[in-house]
């Protein structure tokens, strides 16, 4: 297997590394950028577990290569926080709202939202509940996830759960 030398940002840090070209940017993020909140699910893009922000858009990690990803800024679900621990918005409405359950497709979604807020802050519910389509969870039965997006686009967050 042909090896790449591979640089890329990562939630504010230079990760610079040796990859091989059939490495997915999930399995590279977490073997070579201990980012171990970006979960690999079906490895097929269908489950959304491994969703990161990439240059502002989020994206499968399971379907893209490391390579592609060389140059590229990755935020993951653990970059999203302030350094001070303060949670992003879109955290601290999943935590408000009891969207996680077991976690494994948290960050996936959380990073989905984000992207998409950060796009256009006047994103309406049905904006967050459609983007979510894209995500697999078998925990929560999303109820909690749709209250956290329509604490979101109702800008409610920080003032507990929702109705």
């Amino acid at each position: 297997m042909s090896e790449h030398k591979v640089e890329m940002t990562v939630n504010g840090a230079r990760l610079c590394a040796t990859t091989e070209a059939r490495t997915s940017l999930g399995d590279f993020l977490r073997s070579d950028g201990g980012w171990t909140g970006v979960h690999m699910g079906c490895e097929h893009g269908v489950c959304g577990a491994c969703t990161v922000i990439v240059d502002g858009a989020a994206v499968r990690s399971c379907l893209m290569l490391a390579v592609q990803a060389d140059g590229a800024t990755v935020t993951t679900a653990e970059g999203l926080a302030a350094p001070d621990g303060t949670l992003h918005p879109v955290q601290q409405a999943m935590r408000e709202n009891h969207a996680l359950q077991c976690g494994f497709c948290t960050p996936g979604v959380v990073c989905t939202f984000a992207a998409l807020l950060d796009r256009n802050e006047q994103t309406n519910e049905a904006e967050l509940v459609k983007a979510m389509s894209g995500h697999i969870c078998r925990c929560t039965g999303y109820q909690g996830i749709r209250k956290a997006a329509k604490a979101l686009a109702e800008g409610t967050v920080g003032q507990g759960a929702t109705a």
